[in-house]
């Protein structure tokens, strides 16, 4: 992984949930932008999303501000096919 968003991004997601070891980020480029896919511990995805989505709203505006640009952040929980 590259660029400031991919190292910022997993200590903000490590310090929300529970589980912080089960936390993958992955970085997909694609002809639209970047696509960041967080996987957490299915325990932690509602931790992860927050009340009416205001967590991963946040994290996704933060991530994007740092970036420079949009940048799509995807949260998948970890036992989803990879």
């Amino acid at each position: 992984m590259t660029g400031v968003q991919t190292c910022a991004l997993p200590i903000f997601v490590k310090g929300i949930v529970d589980n912080p070891e089960d936390v993958v980020i992955s970085e997909k480029n694609h002809r639209r932008g970047t696509t960041l896919e967080v996987r957490v511990n299915p325990e932690d995805i509602g931790k992860v999303i927050g009340r009416n989505g205001r967590t991963a709203r946040a994290l996704r505006t933060v991530v994007s501000a740092i970036a420079g640009k949009p940048v799509r952040v995807d949260l998948i929980e970890a036992d989803e096919g990879r």
